[in-house]
């Protein structure tokens, strides 16, 4: 006699650090739960980004379980299955959106087939595109031979090369597989019961491959079924371009090979691996250091050639310069010009001929300064370094103007077109999410209104099934879909229908402040949320820790006749020298034990604050300073701030 269970369904999710999506998540889930008898798992790995608090706020009909540490995928994953009373199990990564019968679906493909074990659906990666780890065989150490040395790239539906992604299976047809992925692994209770849960030994990865194996080993099918199918914002939770996923994974391999293979294939298969690691951490590495380094690497040379070959004009002129001086000045030179320019976002893309303008006038203003203070044997021209200055912004100019017409893409100084948005949904929420666009994204064209009926709104441009021509005649290149008026079906159904090369899709939660989506299967996420943009610009974080850098120096330097003015001096020593590791910033948010309804950017503690900038402090605006300091910051800000409110250093 079999069991009987309390519910039909346990889902749970395993969440660190994406609050926003695991709403959006949840939000599919509860309308996916309608017409099934189902509970609702949520295990906290400790986040720090509010996430705990937003579900238990708006999910209060869940079971919350917070994690005081990061216990890793496995046993956050048991400690809900332990508790979970369902004839289904099923494990779901919290940067996915599921259609509202999909869990219909696959309990009805389950129940139909009593010798499922396990079962996978079709996933759809942010843009609408396939991703092929739905479908998975087992990684035995000739298949992994073939992923790792790039086989099974060059010849993807090879039967043979092709294994690790079940090429050959077609993504349309219900098929038998061997690896159901972690991201959505639906799984039978009795099946469990005998096989065990999730291994321990793996802390992240490799843990839904050694459940699947054992599934198949306790003598049941895993099946992958493409007639429901689920967004897969892949990448959210981990960095998979990073050193440290690469060890972790492969690691994660060895330690499968180690459990299931003989002896002998393990020993091969863990060579195979090792080599694999530090093969692709080194290749990791390398495509980092020459990303970031191999540029400003080929303008040093080129400049710094430029500079000496500038002298040997002065010696033809019988100009002679001392060689002590020229060979330690000109490589000084060309560093503080190279920092101007960096420091002004002239290495920061896209591309702005200003920026190093800008960078090496200021960068000559500070050489020329240094220069008047050396003794007069090692000045030998300041019209060198007006010269050398003009060197510099030429071969900048040239050069990107070059890179602009060899390369493009990023290196185009074609300044991006604004965008043109076509948001779907009923008015009042179309209302609501294009001021929550307009908040977020400086560089709007047009924003159109498409109707979700099939009768067109006041002010909308069409409906919703006219969606792939209203993309098309009014060149849309982001279109935004309501998810409290639209179906996840639905949304789903227009990713996949609509090219999506030009296009990308966002989706706006109900009572949420963010747009979610996903460019590509290789970014994480791109997530637009009210009013925190510009304090997480590249150049604002640099300027921001170079702010605080030079002027804790000059207050460490003036700090014998400043500390006289404190009341409490060694609060300001200990303050500006901390500043001065990077431990606080000058100024930070002011802290606040309000429930707000938006996530700010993590910044560094702050000696000051926004409000210490005010004539009348008012500490019940918190919420709106904070704001308007992460929205509109700048260096001016600080500068303003630290000007105002200096006495307080000491606090």
């Amino acid at each position: 006699m079999s069991k009987s269970y309390k519910h039909k369904l346990s889902v749970i999710i395993v969440n660190y650090n994406v609050e926003y999506f695991l709403e959006q998540c949840l939000n599919s889930v509860k309308k996916a739960l309608t017409n099934v008898n189902g509970e609702v798992f949520v295990v906290d790995n400790n986040s720090i980004d509010g996430s705990v608090d937003m579900v238990a706020r708006k999910f209060p009909e869940y079971n919350l379980i917070a994690n005081k540490d990061n216990r890793g995928f496995s046993k956050a994953n048991n400690q809900a299955m332990l508790l979970s009373d369902s004839e289904y199990v099923l494990l779901l990564n919290p940067d996915t959106v599921v259609e509202e019968d999909t869990f219909s679906k696959v309990i009805d493909f389950m129940d139909a087939h009593q010798d499922a074990g396990g079962l996978g659906v079709r996933m759809l990666d942010g843009k609408g595109k396939f991703l092929p780890e739905s479908k998975r065989g087992l990684p035995t150490p000739t298949v992994a031979f073939y992923k790792i040395f790039g086989l099974s790239k060059v010849f993807p539906r090879s039967k043979k090369f092709g294994q690790y992604h079940a090429g050959h299976l077609s993504e349309f047809e219900t098929n038998e597989i061997e690896i159901l992925s972690g991201a959505f692994m639906l799984m039978r209770a009795e099946a469990l019961e005998k096989v065990g849960l999730l291994d321990e030994a793996f802390f992240m990865y490799g843990e839904d491959i050694d459940l699947s194996y054992r599934i198949i080993k306790g003598g049941y099918k895993n099946y992958y079924f493409p007639e429901t199918r689920i967004i897969h914002y892949k990448g959210e939770s981990t960095k998979k371009s990073s050193v440290n996923y690469v060890f972790v994974f492969y690691r994660a391999m060895i330690i499968f090979a180690e459990k299931h293979f003989s002896q002998k294939n393990a020993r091969l298969f863990s060579f195979l691996i090792n080599a694999a690691i530090y093969f692709r951490a080194f290749l990791a590495l390398s495509s980092r250091f020459i990303k970031q380094a191999f540029l400003p690497v080929i303008d040093s040379a080129i400049l710094i050639t430029g500079l000496f070959a500038l002298t040997n004009q002065w010696k033809m002129s019988s100009i002679e310069f001392p060689d002590s001086v020229v060979n330690v000045s000109i490589p000084i030179y060309t560093v503080i010009w190279l920092l101007g320019v960096l420091f002004n976002g002239g290495y920061d893309f896209p591309i702005k001929p200003l920026k190093y303008f800008k960078g090496i006038t200021l960068s000559t203003l500070v050489i020329l300064v240094a220069y008047a203070l050396l003794p007069k044997s090692w000045q030998f021209s300041r019209l060198y370094i007006l010269v050398g200055a003009g060197w510099m912004i030429g071969y900048f100019l040239l050069s990107r103007l070059f890179l602009h017409f060899a390369i493009g893409r990023k290196f185009s100084l074609v300044r991006k077109k604004n965008k043109k948005f076509a948001i779907v949904g009923e008015s009042n929420e179309v209302k609501r999410v294009t001021e929550i666009l307009k908040q977020t994204n400086p560089n709007i064209d047009l924003i159109e209104h498409v109707s979700v009926g099939e009768e067109k709104e006041i002010g909308a441009v069409g409906t919703m099934n006219q969606l792939d021509q209203i993309t098309y005649i009014h060149d849309i290149n982001e279109i935004i879909f309501c998810a409290k008026d639209t179906s996840a079906q639905t949304i789903i159904h227009w990713m996949t229908a609509i090219d999506s090369s030009k296009i990308d899709f966002k989706i706006a939660q109900p009572d949420s402040l963010s747009l979610i989506g996903s460019n590509s299967i290789e970014t994480a996420g791109d997530l637009y949320v009210l009013n925190i943009n510009s304090i997480t610009k590249t150049e604002n974080i640099r300027s921001k820790r170079t702010f605080d850098l030079l002027l804790s120096f000059l207050f460490i330097i003036a700090s014998p006749l400043l500390a006289f003015a404190y009341k409490k001096p060694l609060n300001f020593y200990r303050n500006i020298f901390r500043v001065f590791f990077g431990k606080l910033s000058f100024v930070g948010y002011l802290s606040n034990n309000s429930n707000q309804t938006y996530q700010l950017p993590r910044i560094k503690k702050g000696v000051l604050n926004p409000n210490d900038g005010l004539v009348f402090e008012d500490k019940t605006i918190t919420d709106k300073l904070n704001l308007i300091y992460a929205r509109d910051y700048s260096i001016q800000k600080d500068f303003g701030i630290l000007l105002k409110a200096w006495k307080k250093l000491d606090r």
